[in-house]
């Protein structure tokens, strides 16, 4: 990686960030008179803790990366944006990313008027690096990597993921949001091996608090400072706060539990799907739902609908022609849309 101060906007390099009441002292105190805070309603009369001291802890053990290297944000989409924001110059800068992925990656660059550079994935939806590598050019900052990938469901080889990894220089955002069911490790482990490497997950997916909103990025602690640095105050609510303390310290057991089921379920998902008839092709998947290839995927979808239930037509995005994306949901649910499907 190049040194982070080549990397950084300018602007970010110089910034001096916000200090609120809670940098300032942040300890326990008997009387708070410094933050203009309404003295009644306790708990919710006080601000949050802005650096999350106390859910990082707890995060930290249980990922094993020290909390220096962890930043919360209001779901991964406030990391995508903040990576975004700290390392591209807009109007000049690029990004690159896969197609299909993650729609989010190019919503949040046109938002801040960055170009995207894509790079098509195979065939059978597996990383092309070469292709990824041809798409950088000197204005590249960022290359965005889903693994999972959303709406494929596939992981990408590690081999393919290290040649892009050794062959950029900049900034590699690697978007764990379904690893936790995935047979594929996470890149957590090798975080200290590639400096300019970004590891997003979220508490969305297997942790089942997608209401909350509260996404997990890990980087180096420079990278981190500067998030820090960009990010408002307190983006944290203490309510978001003490709702993922109390899941992570009490029922860690749970979200094991239903990441057992949501598998189990797939695979009978599947089973079922595979039985009929215009379902031409279900793509390996290790997320927790299935992409599934049609003859008449807005036909189907629409039918769905006036079933009241709702999966997602993909069959506009790239290489995803005919395609409908299936979340796994509990067996009742799962019943009542194959039950909705045979009558298709």
């Amino acid at each position: 990686m190049k040194p982070l101060e080549q990397l950084l906007r300018p602007n970010i390099k110089d910034l001096k960030p916000y200090s609120s009441a809670r940098d300032e002292y942040s300890g326990e105190a008997a009387v708070f008179l410094d933050a203009n805070e309404n003295p009644f309603n306790a708990p919710y009369n006080r601000y949050p803790d802005p650096y999350q001291r106390e859910l990082k802890s707890h995060i930290a053990g249980i990922k094993n990366i020290p909390p220096e290297k962890i930043f919360l944000g209001n779901g991964s989409d406030e990391a995508i944006d903040i990576v975004l924001r700290a390392f591209c110059e807009p109007g000049i800068d690029n990004i690159v990313s896969i197609a299909p992925t993650y729609g989010m990656y190019q919503v949040a660059a046109d938002i801040n008027n960055i170009e995207v550079r894509k790079a098509f994935l195979t065939s059978d939806f597996q990383l092309d690096p070469q292709a990824v590598l041809n798409q950088v050019d000197e204005h590249t900052k960022i290359i965005f990597l889903c693994s999972p990938n959303n709406p494929t469901g596939n992981c990408f080889r590690d081999r393919d993921v290290l040649e892009v990894l050794k062959g950029f220089d900049g900034i590699v955002v690697m978007d764990e949001a379904y690893i936790d069911f995935a047979p594929e490790k996470s890149w957590l482990p090798r975080l200290n091996d590639w400096p300019g490497l970004i590891i997003l997950q979220t508490f969305s997916k297997a942790w089942g608090m997608a209401g909350i909103r509260l996404g997990m990025a890990f980087a180096n602690k420079q990278i981190i400072n500067t998030f820090s640095k960009i990010k408002y105050p307190y983006n944290i609510n203490i309510l978001t706060q003490k709702t993922a303390l109390d899941f992570i310290t009490q029922k860690h057991t749970q979200m094991q539990a239903w990441v057992k089921e949501i598998l189990s379920e797939k695979k009978i998902l599947t089973n079922a799907l595979k039985q009929l008839p215009f379902v031409q092709h279900i793509f390996p998947s290790d997320a927790n739902f299935l992409l599934i290839k049609t003859q008449n995927p807005k036909k189907i979808y629409n039918f769905l609908v006036e079933k009241k239930i709702i999966v997602r037509d993909r069959s506009s995005v790239a290489l995803c022609e005919g395609c409908l994306r299936i979340t796994v949901g509990t067996p009742r649910e799962n019943r009542t849309l194959i039950s909705a499907l045979k009558m298709f």
